[in-house]
């Protein structure tokens, strides 16, 4: 009886240690490594990327395993209570407690680390083991499941949301191995970051408000448009109408003005626009394409909703904010 109750104790160590372990893993394994040996056939690669691209699956069978460990832990350590100490309720309260640095010890911790420095190798060794696990837990985590899409029905969020944070996730570790090993610049390493971060953001939030936009008045003498510019340290002048003061017309660039050899500037550029729904990548490209230094954003019906810079925007690309 003895034996029994230490084989439950040491079944439910295990399964801790076992499930922990394996719940650290794959936050921490190679996806892209995972990619390549799938395409090169390898079927326990394919099997472990399926899971990554079906996180619930995973999550329910993690928390189940987790919780079947921790019962036969506090079984195995209550049955062999009451063997040693009689069933004395003192024994029964200091054991656990005794108890609890070797279960997290044993079945948190090392197993957390072993699978943290070897997520990949670890991963594939217990992959068999936790596949098995899931068609077994299949009825329980059916339920989860349904629970999961009653929660996100109410709650309106989407799995979609966990595979894009763990892919960038991955993404950001790859770029900083990347770092490390020298393949990549500082600046290099910068701008991928700023890419994954802000890319999709709208290019309106980036925007001048009209409000702020810094203008002058296309009869303004040249020298005064530079004289402008280097005080408001600018690279290019938004010029406005003579009519209708605050009313954009365009810009003219600084290194323009410097060239011309006359007192007042013909050269006003006309703005790009831009669609308040477009992305700051997609803002930016437009802008470089056109080799516009600035473009303003407009709405729906035609309205200017600010300005945008391109020198702004490749800059909170690098900063990533």
């Amino acid at each position: 009886m003895f034996i029994l109750i230490l084989l439950i104790l040491f079944v439910g160590l295990l399964l801790s240690a076992f499930f922990s372990g394996t719940e650290t893993g794959f936050y921490r394994v190679s996806r892209v490594r995972l990619l390549l040996d799938g395409l090169g056939g390898d079927v326990v690669a394919r099997a472990l990327l399926w899971l990554t691209n079906n996180p619930t699956l995973f999550v329910a069978t993690t928390l189940i395993g987790n919780n079947v460990a921790n019962y036969l832990v506090s079984l195995g350590i209550v049955l062999a209570t009451e063997i040693v100490a009689g069933g004395s309720f003192t024994a029964l309260l200091i054991a656990p407690v005794a108890f609890a640095p070797v279960v997290f010890v044993y079945g948190e911790l090392l197993p957390k680390n072993l699978y943290f420095q070897a997520p990949n190798r670890l991963l594939r060794v217990g992959a068999p083991a936790f596949f098995f696990f899931a068609v077994l837990f299949a009825p329980l985590t059916a339920i989860l499941w349904v629970f999961g899409r009653l929660l996100r029905r109410m709650l309106g969020a989407s799995p979609e949301h966990v595979r894009l944070m763990l892919a960038r996730k991955e993404l950001a570790r790859v770029l900083e191995e990347g770092h490390q090993a020298g393949l990549l610049r500082p600046a290099q390493r910068d701008l991928a970051q700023g890419l994954f971060s802000i890319a999709n953001q709208p290019a309106v939030w980036f925007a001048t408000p009209p409000a702020r936009i810094v203008s002058i008045r296309k009869s303004a003498t040249k020298s005064d448009m530079i004289r402008l510019a280097r005080r408001q340290r600018l690279a290019a002048i938004p010029i406005e109408s003579e009519e209708r003061p605050r009313r954009l017309l365009g810009y003219v660039r600084i290194v323009d003005l410097h060239l011309e050899p006359e007192e007042t500037s013909e050269t006003v550029r006309p703005f790009l626009d831009v669609k308040e729904s477009q992305t700051l990548i997609e803002a930016l490209m437009k802008m470089q394409s056109r080799r516009e230094v600035l473009a303003r954003v407009v709405d729906e019906k035609g309205q200017t909703r600010g300005l945008l810079s391109a020198r702004r925007l490749i800059e909170s690309l690098f900063r990533g904010e």
